[in-house]
This record gives structure tokens, C-alpha cells and sequence, in this order.
């Protein structure tokens, strides 16, 4: 199983991303996926969730301004951020549900690169 979180890069605030997070080996739809971020000297953090059902979550730092969606037949989760601050620059992880709370790391598994996105002030 591989996840891959692709569509990161270096933007100003306030611009807009969307990371995708491709599944190799693993049928997305039958899951909940989540996505984290961790920025240097931090713990990794909660940012967004996308159940079966596409009932979502989302931090409260992100709410509003970032969007999770998933493509099953392209085996595919999204995350939309607009308005990004540079308090969002950090590595971006994709990773599949576990169970468990949806905030936490630990009740996720299959965790891909991640992809590095900065935002310039």
C-alpha cells in the first residue's frame, strides 16, 4: 500500500493549493482518509477528514478556508486551501483511516512523503 501526497510548492499568502493524495494498492472508497501537516520543530497536526459517507472535519485553524473531497473511482482525496496564511507552511501527509478519533494521528495508517508547501508573507 502507498499513499501519495503530491501538489505542494512555495506560494504567498494568500494564494490557493490543492494537494492531491493518490492510492496505490488500496481501494480508497472503503476508507476514511485524513490529512495532516507538521511544520519544523512541531508536532504533527490534524487538518482535515473525509469519511465514506463524505461527512468532513476540520481544524479550527483551517475551517473555512480549506476544503477536503474525494474522487473514488480516481482513487483520489483532495485538499483545497485558499486564503493560506504562513502559518500553514508545513509538510502535508495523507493517510488512511484507522479508527478511532478522527483528529488524532495514531488512528491512521499508511503514511506517504508528504508534500512541502511554504508560504511566503
Amino acid at each position: 500500500v502507498q499513499l501519495q501526497a503530491s501538489g505542494g510548492g512555495l506560494v504567498q499568502a494568500g494564494d490557493s493549493l490543492r494537494l492531491s493524495c493518490a492510492a496505490s494498492g488500496l481501494t480508497f472508497l472503503r476508507y476514511a482518509v485524513g490529512w495532516f501537516r507538521q511544520a519544523p520543530g512541531r508536532e504533527r497536526e490534524f487538518v482535515a477528514a473525509i469519511t465514506r459517507n463524505v461527512i468532513t472535519y476540520y481544524a479550527d485553524s483551517v475551517k473555512g478556508r480549506f476544503t477536503i473531497s474525494r474522487d473514488n473511482p480516481k482513487n483520489t482525496v483532495y485538499l483545497e486551501m485558499n486564503s493560506l496564511k504562513p502559518e500553514d507552511t508545513a509538510i502535508y501527509y495523507c493517510s488512511r483511516y484507522l479508527g478511532g478519533d478522527y483528529y488524532l494521528p495514531t488512528s491512521y495508517t499508511y503514511w506517504g512523503q508528504g508534500t512541502l508547501v511554504t508560504v511566503s508573507s
